[in-house]
């Protein structure tokens, strides 16, 4: 009976591959949307690794990637798919790692306070509610050019006065101030979100503050289309002050100083932030606005209704709109994320081919991700192209299934769109926010179509009478219909319950639910239903994922304990960002001091608490270590000034912590296992070199 059982087991592994060519076979037609899947999974393979590739290991995979891709023609048509993947996910591995080299510039590598005199490229507002300069061409006192980084952002915590001030100033314009800075920092925790790589690729070298008046050097450059923007902005500000104003501001032209910090939190709790970003749907609504009223302008008149291709002629129109917009919007990631997909969808109509198909949307994702890998691990891709994805195939195959009424099948069609697009964007939304609006899809349900049949058209035509001075119609229909908006943020975030927290999940779920959803939504045949496996398995992991039992931040300035009430921190003020991250990430609300009332020693700049058994000495300044003899009895030792080696017990301070980065004790069979921030060696981004 053995011996028959396996030879039975040998039968079925030798017919494996054969069904498994069978099953590549029949997705003959459908192979191209999986190449922007494997380029994507070979970049994020690059940003997964703890250490970073040499350069003749990424030449190497470029190589290997490319003879795979020419090889493949060779092969028989139900290999090829394999090899072709697999070269893909080499490239994109090697191109990610390009990218990365080719962007670098100076970082800061050390605490500067002087003079600080650039050029200003953006204006906006920091998490904080005050302004915020972005400087290029940067000149620091006695820091030598080589060294000086290309960029530096600067939050304004001056008076209300000098902020005003500040709000006046003009990209372009050349400032002086003095300030604060630092080096850009790291992710607050293991596996959290990384700043210092986020700067990295957009060449940021510093950061800091000032509270000092902000002195005009030279008046502004070349910088035409900046100053155009920023005056654009300021016009309709003038024309809808108050919050109204910022809100139609950052929808005309992407610039959301004018803007608050509560009815950005009201936006976010309610789940309609995203229509605050100049992303897929405005672009969406605007080329659509614009296709539908030069397509309808043609048909009006006998001569272009059967003499001009007006279809055409209205995706050209619609095009050169998209294209004005990218430009006076800032051209941002998200914008030119939404002006490709776009593009490439008008193409599909000049080209007599289908618009709204998975090749259009896959030919999106790949010069994306060709353009920009880095964008591959933001929330704004993610969720762009999940809901894009989720929306085409969805809708590819209930179309015509749509019943009822003629009237009613645009409302099922939006009630639709919203929940398969609400479905497919809530995972990546609650692992990057640790937050579920709980009325999100009710608010959409309502403020989506203010935005699309309301305020587009409104500020498409406000555009369009602007230079005529007739605008203030236009504008003031856009009010309306931002106002609604507003109101219905406002009301969705304020009832009860409105808002949900979610724990961070572990690093393999989005992979997992990634890997699923795609299965789900490009296989053809019985095959996809094996992407509910990979779902099944992110759920379990992430309801069952743990937090960290001890967290350290960078610089050695807060602890946080996890207790059975939660996590307890050993500050009640002071690294608020950390602790609002930590917190949020612990599925906590982000209350600082009600946090620190958890500790369980809150005496003094000397905090003790208990985790797996071993004791942890938070100090505080100079003068509380200088009190303490050796470790002070515990076994971990944390500190925000410097302590001498030899000790006896486990220190980090603030010597350390610049090399380990935040640190996470984890619970493990041995007791707590100690997980840094940082590489070793260090990746490009880390202020580390290529690896041998």
């Amino acid at each position: 009976m053995g011996r028959l059982l396996t030879l039975l087991a040998v039968f079925r592994a030798l017919r494996l591959p054969r069904r498994a060519g069978a099953a590549l076979a029949a997705q003959r037609g459908h192979l191209f949307a999986w190449v922007p899947v494997f380029l994507g999974a070979g970049i994020g393979v690059y940003f997964a690794l703890p250490f970073e590739l040499a350069a003749h290991w990424l030449l190497s995979c470029a190589c290997v990637g490319a003879v795979l891709l020419l090889w493949s023609r060779r092969l028989p048509a139900e290999v090829a798919p394999v090899a072709i993947g697999a070269g893909v996910l080499l490239l994109g591995m090697a191109h990610a790692g390009a990218r990365a080299h080719l962007v670098a510039a100076p970082q800061l590598g050390f605490r500067y306070y002087g003079p600080i005199e650039g050029r200003v490229i953006a204006l906006d507002r920091s998490a904080s509610d005050v302004p915020r300069l972005t400087l290029d061409q940067v000149t620091l006192l006695r820091v030598a050019p080589a060294s000086t980084p290309a960029k530096v952002r600067v939050a304004l915590h001056g008076p209300p006065e000098l902020q005003g001030r500040a709000l006046d100033l003009v990209p372009g314009q050349r400032v002086a101030l003095t300030g604060h800075l630092v080096p850009p920092g790291g992710p607050v925790e293991p596996g959290g979100f990384d700043f210092r790589r986020h700067a990295w690729f957009e060449r940021i070298g510093a950061v800091g503050y000032s509270r000092t008046p902000v002195v005009l050097r030279e008046a502004a450059g070349s910088q035409r289309l900046l100053r155009l923007r920023l005056a654009l902005s300021r016009h309709v500000q003038t024309q809808l002050p108050g919050e109204l104003g910022g809100f139609a501001a950052a929808l005309m032209t992407g610039d959301r100083s004018g803007i608050g910090k509560e009815t950005l939190e009201a936006l976010r709790r309610s789940n309609l932030a995203h229509l605050l970003a100049i992303s897929g749907l405005h672009m969406g609504l605007l080329t659509g606005f614009v296709f539908a009223a030069l397509r309808v302008a043609l048909l009006l008149v006998p001569l272009s209704r059967h003499h001009w291709p007006g279809k055409k002629i209205a995706a050209v129109g619609a095009l050169a709109a998209a294209s004005g917009y990218l430009a006076l919007s800032g051209g941002n990631v998200a914008t030119q994320r939404a002006f490709i997909m776009v593009a490439v969808m008008l193409g599909a109509v000049l080209a007599d081919l289908r618009a709204l198909s998975l090749r259009a949307v896959a030919l999106a994702a790949l010069l994306v991700l060709l353009l920009r890998p880095e964008a591959l691990l933001g929330p704004g891709f993610q969720m762009s192209f999940a809901a894009t994805t989720a929306l085409v195939c969805v809708f590819g195959r209930v179309e015509t299934r749509l019943a009822g009424p003629r009237w009613a099948r645009p409302l099922l069609a939006l009630l639709l769109s919203s929940t398969v697009a609400s479905a497919a964007t809530a995972p990546f939304s609650m692992a990057h926010f640790n937050l579920v609006s709980r009325y999100g899809l009710l608010a959409n349900l309502l403020a989506v179509p203010a935005m699309g049949l309301v305020a587009v058209p409104m500020a498409v035509l406000a555009a369009v009478l602007m230079p005529l001075g007739l605008d203030g119609v236009a504008l003031r229909g856009m009010a309306l219909a931002l106002h609604w908006i507003l109101s219905v943020a406002q009301a969705a975030s304020g009832w009860e319950g409105a808002v949900g927290q979610v724990v961070a999940p572990g690093p393999a779920v989005l992979p997992l639910i990634t890997a699923g959803g795609l299965l789900l939504l490009l296989w053809q045949g019985r095959g996809r239903w094996g992407g509910l496996l990979p779902l099944a398995l992110a759920l379990g992991v992430w309801v069952q994922s743990e937090r960290p039992a001890l967290l350290i931040s960078e610089s050695g300035g807060l602890v946080g304990v996890m207790t059975e009430k939660g996590r307890a921190l050993s500050r009640d003020v002071g690294e608020g960002f950390v602790a609002k991250l930590w917190l949020e990430n612990d599925g906590q609300p982000a209350d600082q001091a009600a946090a620190a009332a958890l500790w369980p020693d809150a005496a003094g700049r000397l905090r003790r608490a208990l985790v797996e058994g071993v004791e942890v000495l938070h100090v505080s300044g100079r003068r509380a270590a200088g009190s303490i003899s050796g470790c002070g009895g515990a076994g971990i030792l944390v500190a925000n000034v410097p302590i001498p080696e030899g000790l006896g017990c486990e220190v980090f301070d603030v010597e350390r912590l610049r090399t380990t980065g935040a640190v996470a004790f984890r619970r493990g069979a041995g007791g707590l296992k100690m997980h840094p921030s940082r590489g070793h060696p260090p990746r490009l981004w880390e202020g580390g070199g290529a690896g041998d």
